[in-house]
């Protein structure tokens, strides 16, 4: 029973509780900085991933081995017989018929390895997630509400190495001498969606569950927003810059600002029906990219502006980045067209896209939950 206060008792006596400080992060914390980085390993091996996706690509390699097999398939050929077997399947198909006709087993070798090697990348990031999920799972050390999160990652990942195959597969088919090319833009574009939510999460996890409460009161959701749209624009140039890569379109018109002495392309819209031309015809497909390449450029010099009137040195640094490595893309896409998308080239402006992807994220979150900073700066 409780003890009985007398009426003439003192407020002033009676014990106080005080909150300790920290509650909101202790509650449901978890293991906040080893899941960060357990994030930054995925982020590197995305990145690294997208990076020898792409010289996959621009080294015709990604035909050279003809079944998709997740488990068995982790094991390169390891006799003189099993390299022929896998060098007759190539043979077989059309990428070899009417553009390899006559290629020899050790330059067959050189474009097996490199897809061979792509693939073993996507199954090493697949091992690397699932590694980290189990054991944060198991030992309880995710935080409230991210469980989601993290199996989401996983669950694109899958769905990744399905398109992946999906991709290779429309190859193999009749008549085709490459991948088709929207499903490489496929296959490309959810690399990136994969690469930007470990991107967010890796900011989200870098500072403290009260310290984004507050930082939300005074973020900038004008900004927010307008650089929400800039992710979106940015997207979408990623997407051409795959149609592009898919037809070898970088190649078709290597003169600027014109293309073959005009505004457009000669006969942009040739194909029938007409819509074949917005994803096969070289000339327009190109012409799209640099159009949009110059629209993105503008709207994203507009947000920069507006983020430069901020007081907060914080965010307005991390938009000047912004604004350095957009120009900086710009270039690197004038010279890919200049020279004929040479590999050494178009590897960089594709390494580029993954910077510009990555601060441009970075940018929209400092928008939304900028760094406190001192009344000076």
């Amino acid at each position: 029973m409780a003890e009985k206060r007398s009426i003439f008792e003192e407020v002033g006596d009676t014990p106080k509780q005080v909150a300790a400080p920290g509650g909101i992060d202790r509650a449901g914390h978890g293991a906040r900085g080893l899941i960060r980085g357990w994030l930054m390993i995925l982020f590197g091996l995305v990145v690294v991933m997208i990076v020898v996706g792409g010289l996959t690509r621009l080294t015709d390699s990604g035909l050279s081995i003809t079944e998709w097999k997740p488990v068995t398939g982790a094991m390169p050929p390891m006799s003189e017989a099993a390299w022929t077997e896998e060098f007759d399947k190539y043979r077989a198909i059309p990428e070899y018929q009417l553009q390899n006709k006559g290629m020899t087993l050790s330059e067959f070798k050189t474009i097996y390895w490199w897809e061979w090697g792509h693939r073993q990348l996507g199954r090493v990031i697949g091992l690397v997630w699932a590694a980290g999920f189990i054991f944060f799972a198991a030992t309880r050390k995710i935080p409230t509400g991210w469980t989601p999160k993290l199996l989401l990652i996983g669950a694109l990942g899958g769905l990744q190495g399905f398109i992946g195959w999906w991709m290779v597969s429309s190859g193999l088919e009749e008549g085709m001498l490459d991948v088709a090319s929207y499903r490489l833009a496929t296959h490309l574009g959810l690399a990136f969606v994969i690469f930007g939510f470990i991107a967010w999460y890796i900011i989200q996890f870098g500072r403290s569950q009260a310290d984004l409460l507050q930082a939300r009161r005074n973020g900038d959701a004008g900004l927010a927003r307008l650089t929400g749209i800039l992710v979106g624009f940015a997207f979408l140039q990623i997407i051409l810059g795959a149609l592009v890569a898919g037809i070898d379109a970088g190649r078709a018109y290597p003169d600027w600002p014109l293309m073959a002495g005009g505004f457009l392309p000669p006969e942009p819209f040739g194909l029938s029906p007409i819509w074949r031309n917005f994803f096969e015809d070289a000339g327009l497909v190109q012409f799209m990219h640099r159009m949009a390449g110059y629209f993105l450029f503008a709207f994203t010099i507009f947000v920069w502006l507006r983020a430069r009137k901020l007081a907060n040195g914080h965010t307005r640094l991390a938009f000047h980045a912004v604004m350095a490595a957009m120009l900086l893309q710009l270039v690197l896409g004038i010279v890919t067209v200049i020279y004929s998308a040479p590999w050494q080239v178009a590897i960089v402006h594709q390494l580029g896209a993954v910077a510009l992807w990555a601060l441009i994220l970075r940018g929209r979150f400092l928008a939304q939950y900028p760094i406190p900073q001192s009344v000076r700066g």
